[in-house]
């Protein structure tokens, strides 16, 4: 079948029986049932997954990491960079967990366009960066398969997108320079002269 990302963006995953929508539903049930702390949010995932039987668990799996791919981007990375006042690798792939559990619609409008991260209460800066919410579905397939789940959806290798450099790219994000100006979440070091990454 077609795992569509959002009723319009397509990606062919032929192993993938679970429904979009009811990935989706997952991901929303959990977020509005939280009151978006991040703890409480991986607890209540744990919850919902360990009811999954292991065929659906390893679908949901699959759709995780095919949706984390579609946000392996420049353009998200970019805004997570403004946001956060500096964004590394592993930093980036918690944001984008982070932004996976704040539901669809959230999701599919910072693809989109990032900027509209700006328009929407996302809490503490901190939440955006949270570690731990992309590993809990393995910590239930570890505790409810017979073995770990193969991750069968091909991460890409690069960042999809224009690159974008550290000195100007405030400047391709006003409404989130604006809002988050100042705003240093976490133990990010100040910036550096080039993107932290660059050095690795």
């Amino acid at each position: 079948m077609n795992a569509t990302l959002d009723g319009r963006s397509e990606l062919s995953v032929e192993f993938i029986e679970m429904d979009t929508d009811d990935f989706w539903q997952i991901i929303d049930s959990v977020h509005d049932a939280s009151g978006g702390g991040m703890d409480r949010k991986s607890e209540l995932l744990r919850d919902r997954l360990s009811e999954l039987d292991p065929h659906e668990l390893k679908d949901f799996i699959n759709l995780f990491d095919t949706v984390n791919a579609a946000a392996y981007t420049w353009s998200l990375w970019g805004a997570a960079y403004v946001i956060h006042g500096g964004c590394s690798d592993d930093s980036f792939s918690d944001f984008r967990a982070s932004l996976i559990s704040h539901g669809r619609t959230t999701f599919v409008n910072a693809l989109e366009n990032p900027e509209s991260l700006a328009d929407v209460d996302l809490g503490d800066v901190d939440d955006l960066f949270y570690e731990g919410y992309q590993y809990v579905m393995m910590d239930v397939a570890e505790k409810t398969l017979a073995e770990s789940p193969e991750r069968a959806v091909r991460f890409p290798s690069n960042p999809a997108g224009e690159e974008w450099d550290e000195d100007s790219v405030d400047q391709w994000y006003p409404k989130l320079a604006a809002k988050f100006s100042g705003d240093q979440g976490g133990d990010e070091p100040p910036r550096p002269k080039k993107p932290c990454w660059k050095f690795w």
